[in-house]
């Protein structure tokens, strides 16, 4: 196996995460134009550009491949499920605060949004065109990375204590707080 890069596609804006339907496409979450890029593999081109309105700045994304359901978590306290055929927004749903990641069970029909307030929205699959929050987890605030293990359907999340933020400059005018020396937290969600 080669790591050879075979194409470098422009995407624009801000990219944040791609997952892939088995198919023959690539789906990435662009954050600052609030859209989704659909690449063709067969091509390395893209092939669409989706709308995600009502999302404002997609974060996480997952994937239920039989489905064909894309699940992206977004800054204005929303998950929107997009069919992957069309770019058709099915549904909006509600979520914690400052989301980042997002996994999709397929096993259980659940998404899951890892929200840095310190939750987990949890969000059942009903149908392939119904879908409901059921369940909102305190986690700890920040644990907004999360990871799926398919076979134990255990989450993981990680997270860390934080210091104040420090005043903003011209050069960060955004700053973030400084994270505190070992208070790396590895948490564990096990199913009911």
């Amino acid at each position: 196996m080669s790591l050879a890069v075979l194409a470098t596609v422009p995407l624009g804006g801000k990219p944040e995460v791609a997952v892939t339907d088995d198919a023959g496409h690539v789906f990435v979450n662009i954050e600052d134009t609030n859209e989704v890029v659909v690449i063709d593999t067969s091509s390395n081109q893209i092939e669409a550009r989706w709308t995600l309105k009502p999302c404002e700045e997609p974060t996480g994304l997952a994937i239920d491949v039989r489905h064909k359901r894309l699940f992206s978590v977004c800054a204005n306290h929303k998950m929107v499920v997009v069919d992957t055929g069309s770019g058709r927004v099915l549904t909006e749903l509600p979520i914690g605060s400052e989301p980042d990641g997002v996994e999709f069970d397929p096993s259980s029909g659940l998404a899951f949004s890892a929200n840095g307030e310190g939750s987990l929205t949890v969000v059942h699959e009903v149908d392939a065109d119904h879908f409901e929050t059921i369940a909102t987890v305190a986690t700890q605030p920040h644990a907004r990375t999360l990871a799926l293990d398919p076979k134990s359907h255990r989450l993981y999340l990680v997270t860390a204590s934080f210091g104040p933020i420090p005043a903003s400059t011209q050069a960060q005018p955004h700053p973030r707080p400084p994270m505190l020396k070992d208070t790396f937290s590895l948490l564990v969600v096990a199913p009911e």
